[in-house]
Parts: C-alpha cells; sequence; structure tokens
C-alpha cells in the first residue's frame, strides 16, 4: 500500500519539480552478480591527478531506444520499470585532455550496494565498470564513491523534457539553458551533450570543481555545438 501510494504521488508531480530520481523502479528480488572490469589495452590505466569532476547522466528514453551498452535493456526498459535520467557516473578528470582511470584494483559490488543504487544506474554492470574505472581513482571505498555520485544526481531538478521533445528547433543552447533554469547555481556553460549522429540527446554532462561545485566546462571537455539542433525521445507513458 506505501510503495503504491509513493508511485501515485510520484506521478503526480510536474516535470520540472521531479528530482533526480527514477519514475517508476521496482529492484528485483534477486541482482546477477557483475563480472570485474579493469583496465586493458584498449582501456589502459592512467595514474593522473584530478583537476575536475564531471557528473554524467543518461537520457534513459534514448539509451532504451537504442538497447545502449550502458544500461540493463532488460530492467530500465522493461519490467514496469520507467527512467527519465539515469546516474551514468560521476568522472574524475585530468589537469588536461587525459584523465586518470583504472587506478586500482576494483572489488565485485556487494548486492547490497548495487541494490541500494540501482534505481539511480539502472544497471550492476555499469555500476561495476563505474567503480573500477573512475571511484579507484579517487582513493574512497565502493560505499563513499556511489553516496557521493548518487548525492549529486539526487539533488537535481529538470526542465519539462516531453515539452523540450516536441520542439522541432531545439539547440544544444536552449537545452542546456532550460536545464540550467531549473538548477540553482549551474549555468548553461557549465552543461555539455553527448549527441549522436542521428541527432538525438543521449547525455548530459556537468562540470564540477574538486569541491564538486559546478563550474564552466573546460574546451577540452568537448560535447555538442551550442547551435546544433538535437532531438529528444520524449518520456515512456505510465503503465
Amino acid at each position: 500500500m506505501i510503495r503504491r501510494l509513493a508511485t501515485v504521488l510520484l506521478a503526480l508531480l510536474t516535470p520540472a519539480a521531479l528530482s533526480a530520481q527514477a519514475l517508476q523502479c521496482r529492484v528485483p528480488p534477486r541482482i546477477a552478480a557483475p563480472h570485474p572490469e579493469g583496465p586493458s589495452q584498449q582501456e589502459p590505466r592512467r595514474l593522473l591527478p584530478i583537476g575536475s569532476y564531471t557528473l554524467a547522466l543518461i537520457w534513459a528514453p534514448e539509451a532504451c531506444h537504442n538497447r545502449s551498452e550502458n544500461i540493463d535493456s532488460d530492467f530500465a526498459c522493461g519490467r514496469g520499470n520507467r527512467f527519465g535520467f539515469t546516474l551514468h557516473g560521476l568522472w574524475p578528470d585530468g589537469e588536461g585532455r587525459e584523465w586518470p582511470q583504472y587506478c586500482a584494483s576494483a572489488p565485485i559490488l556487494p548486492e547490497a550496494l548495487i541494490r541500494r543504487h540501482l534505481c539511480a544506474t539502472p544497471s550492476a554492470q555499469l555500476l561495476q565498470h563505474e567503480y573500477a574505472k573512475h571511484g579507484t581513482c579517487m582513493g574512497i571505498a565502493p560505499a563513499a564513491y556511489f553516496a557521493r555520485s548518487t548525492g549529486l544526481y539526487g539533488r537535481l531538478r529538470f526542465p519539462d523534457m516531453n515539452a523540450l521533445a516536441a520542439r522541432r528547433d531545439l539547440t544544444v543552447r536552449q537545452f542546456a539553458t532550460a536545464f540550467a533554469r531549473v538548477n540553482p547555481g549551474l549555468s548553461a556553460d557549465m552543461i555539455r551533450l553527448n549527441v549522436n549522429r542521428r541527432g538525438w540527446l543521449e547525455e548530459v554532462w556537468l562540470c564540477l570543481d574538486t569541491r564538486f561545485a559546478y563550474r564552466a566546462c573546460p574546451v577540452a571537455q568537448g560535447g555538442a555545438s551550442a547551435t546544433r539542433r538535437i532531438r529528444i525521445q520524449p518520456l515512456p507513458r505510465g503503465r
């Protein structure tokens, strides 16, 4: 009864008022353990000083549309679940164009920790990957890494994404301005968008300093140009 009431109350919130949480998320009774991840020839270990951070968000409707590897399609795109923005991860950046990664061996994440964060990052394997590649470079335990990343994610608010999805003339700059408007302390130059070749929004990257405050994104951050037109997959309808 309590769970049903919480779902109803969440559905009554306007999109602009929604915090960075799943629209509807039911964690399964059993979660398969992720496999280990570590450096490779394509993704080598890099021990570099941290100059800033990026908080990366996945637009789940597009990830589900393309069955992206950065999302557990069975969980995130089915089973009655509904997601808008999900948390990709918190990434330490370097002081130049390269960033630290795979700084130490990572343990297999315990199921209890995965369960705690699965409605923010709906993929056990992505959670494992994010700690192995990024969290180990922060020199903190998995629980502390995910507490930090989901804490930053949880304070976010979002614009009316379906209204933005209905626009055919939307530019990167206009989207960034709308996103910043509902998040105090954030401005459009602190946001970068990852847009696929077809012009559809895939990810939003928020730039942070070493104290995890918003900062202007460095030129090396990349992302789509401010004048590029983008499309947005609408939020899935409730079931």
